[in-house]
């Protein structure tokens, strides 16, 4: 993994205190370089990973505060990667103030018909990208008594029809979010899940399904990092799951007094069936 900005260093402020940590995947553009900015405003010292390179490179050119940027290559199925990323981060204190799980991918199309291995590497990105991460991270986050933001999203309310293999993955990821925020409470670890609906990024890029063309793509990706920075900044408020935008807003207040049959005629209609 290649790494920039003083990657085996203990981070301090001007006032000789430690500075707060964090670490994001899928950083080089989207969601996850939004994300990085506003951390970086808010004076963290920020590990973005990714493994498009030269989007990092475009990144540490765009965000501010850049002197306290760490970039690097992160395949997040990648276990030995994982730990040299959070060693960059960290460096001796051992401390992770907020690992935020944004890498990801997405198949869209009939399931049938999309390439096996593809769907394959959705899950492994999304669920097990995660997962990895969780796992690597635990006893930084420990440590600091950190928090966990893991990317879900509205797809993980009810599985989505053309988006099946990337709904599996994020289901996987709500039900990982709600066992560790259990698990790691004691801890001290708070997790939590952000659920967006369409966001404005190359993720959608040549996606073209009867739900994006029903529902639009309303969100940019700030919007999304505007809600993880405030979880950030008060993870014991709004419980587990943080809704971004009307849309997902009202789906998941409408899951949780809709029976199941409700549901899934309102998407089958979104899917265009």
């Amino acid at each position: 993994m290649s790494e920039h900005a003083g990657a085996n260093t203990t981070p301090t402020s001007r006032s000789g205190r430690r500075k707060r940590t964090a670490i994001v995947t899928g950083a080089a553009g989207g969601i996850g370089s939004a994300t990085v900015a506003r951390l970086l405003r808010a004076g963290f010292r920020v590990g973005a990973f990714d493994v498009d390179a030269s989007g990092l490179e475009r990144l540490r050119t765009e965000v501010p505060n850049a002197d306290q940027l760490i970039t690097g290559i992160l395949d997040v199925t990648d276990e030995s990667q994982w730990r040299e990323a959070l060693s960059a981060v960290v460096g001796e204190h051992g401390k992770l103030d907020v690992l935020i799980n944004n890498a990801g991918i997405l198949a869209a199309g009939a399931f049938e018909e999309i390439d096996f291995a593809r769907q394959r590497r959705t899950l492994e990105i999304n669920a097990t990208g995660t997962m990895l991460g969780c796992f690597t991270c635990h006893d930084a986050l420990a440590a600091a008594q950190g928090t966990v933001i893991n990317l879900c999203s509205a797809s993980a309310i009810y599985g989505q029809a053309d988006l099946a293999s990337y709904s599996a993955s994020k289901f996987a990821v709500r039900g990982l979010t709600e066992a560790l925020d259990l698990e790691w409470a004691p801890q001290g670890i708070a997790v939590r899940a952000v659920w967006p609906l369409y966001v404005g990024t190359g993720l959608l890029n040549g996606v073209d399904i009867a739900s994006t063309r029903g529902l639009g793509v309303k969100l940019v990706p700030d919007d999304v990092a505007r809600t993880i920075i405030g979880i950030v900044r008060r993870p014991q408020r709004g419980g587990v799951h943080h809704s971004v935008g009307f849309q997902a807003t009202w789906m998941r207040a409408l899951a949780q007094v809709s029976p199941d049959a409700f549901l899934r005629l309102i998407n089958r209609r979104v899917g265009g069936r």
